[in-house]
């Protein structure tokens, strides 16, 4: 079985990672408010087509992970949102500032999914793996982990630095115990999970 292809298309010191291939690939994060232009100008880049970008997920509902989630409906791309994330959508208003431009998600045209039915979700797209809960950030952060060992962790405090906080560490046992062994973080570097 040949890897999953993983596009980087982030900007603005956020990494948003495209997965898959073809006409239904997925989002992990979702960018600034105000920023659509920079991300079709990046998608453009890697040679892919807004249109591929069919599903997105939002690691956390903070300004920068689904800024511009709204903007992405609107043009065709369905929000997955994790039941335990339902709640923390309308903060997100709370984030933003007149200047961002931030569009209220709408909950029209989402579609909420349980962590046991992830995996089976994810197989319709041709994506080994599972959405997980990995609170540490907020409580309401979620990780994707492929089969293969790469983990999508949007803003979960890295390991070596959540000595002090016990949710983010349980989040990391939690991820290893699934077979994590690589990190795809929403900010910095790609990592091996020692």
């Amino acid at each position: 079985m040949s890897a999953i292809p993983v596009l980087n298309v982030g900007y603005r010191s956020t990494h948003y990672w495209l997965i898959g291939q073809g006409p239904a690939r997925l989002l992990v994060d979702l960018g600034w408010p105000g920023t659509f232009g920079a991300l079709k100008m990046t998608l453009r880049r890697v040679g892919v087509d807004l249109k591929e970008v069919r599903f997105g997920l939002a690691t956390h509902y903070h300004i920068d992970h689904a800024g511009l989630a709204q903007e992405l409906k609107e043009a065709g791309m369905t929000l997955l949102v994790m039941e335990n994330q339902v709640e923390a959508i309308p903060h997100m208003r709370r984030f933003a500032k007149p200047q961002d431009r931030y569009r209220p998600i709408q909950g029209v045209g989402n579609r909420l999914l349980s962590f046991t039915e992830s995996r089976a979700f994810l197989a319709s797209l041709g994506i080994p793996g599972e959405i997980l809960p990995t609170p540490g950030h907020t409580d309401h952060c979620v990780s994707l982990l492929l089969d293969d060992g790469r983990a999508f962790t949007g803003d979960l405090p890295p390991e070596e630095g959540a000595w002090d906080n016990p949710v983010a560490q349980q989040s990391w046992a939690s991820l290893r115990a699934k077979g994590a062994r690589l990190v795809y973080p929403g900010h910095g570097p790609v990592r091996p999970l020692d």
